[in-house]
């Protein structure tokens, strides 16, 4: 897929969790996320400053926090996070349409804003039917790449098959869900685990 047709899908997510979140309550963005320690408004904060967020911006805050990434990730979407929900949401709406990325593949963009979307919206009981195009295209990059979270590895020596789409990989103990839930597992969200079935899950579960 092409840079461009990669940004339409990055660009169609976003809009798609900020519509969903339009009539959030108070306690709707308190909500703990399937982030730990973070809110379902921090993750929103989050990412928006991966939406703001350039190479050199990036590379300087890495410098700041002495190599401590996670640190860095606090300190940015602290930026972002404003004085009350309504701001957060603003900023994020603001930051639909950005191109502006940190150095991460344009695919890894795309992951952060399914994988962190649904971080946000399973605690609320939010459900969002994705375009199954964009979860294969995903889970393909996931089952491959241990760059930005460690999913390769995670899941190797396992058979993975969606049963909503066309994705299948690997061989050995079965594992079979929704593309979906096959993504979140494959980035470590145990919450999903209940929604796959297979000799696999019981070793995903070990961690």
């Amino acid at each position: 897929m092409t840079d461009s047709g990669l940004w339409a899908l990055i660009h169609a997510e976003r809009a798609a969790l900020a519509a969903d979140l339009a009539a959030l309550t108070d306690e709707g963005w308190a909500t703990p996320s399937l982030c730990e320690g973070l809110s379902v408004r921090e993750v929103l904060a989050h990412l928006t400053s991966g939406a703001r967020l350039t190479p050199m911006r990036w590379l300087a805050g890495v410098v700041r926090c002495r190599f401590d990434f996670d640190r860095q990730v606090v300190m940015r979407l602290r930026e972002q996070l404003g004085g009350s929900p309504a701001e957060t949401l603003e900023r994020f709406r603001a930051a639909v349409t950005s191109r502006t990325k940190p150095p991460l593949p344009l695919i890894a963009m795309l992951g952060e804003t399914v994988v962190h979307g649904a971080d946000i919206r399973r605690p609320l009981g939010i459900r969002r039917d994705h375009p199954i195009g964009t979860l294969t295209r995903l889970a393909e990059y996931y089952v491959g790449s241990d760059q930005i979270v460690l999913a390769k590895g995670r899941v190797r020596g396992l058979r993975l098959a969606a049963d909503d789409g066309p994705f299948a990989s690997g061989s050995g103990p079965s594992v079979t869900g929704s593309t979906l839930a096959l993504i979140m597992a494959m980035t470590g969200r145990d919450a999903y685990l209940d929604e796959l079935s297979g000799d696999g899950v019981a070793i995903l579960r070990k961690g």
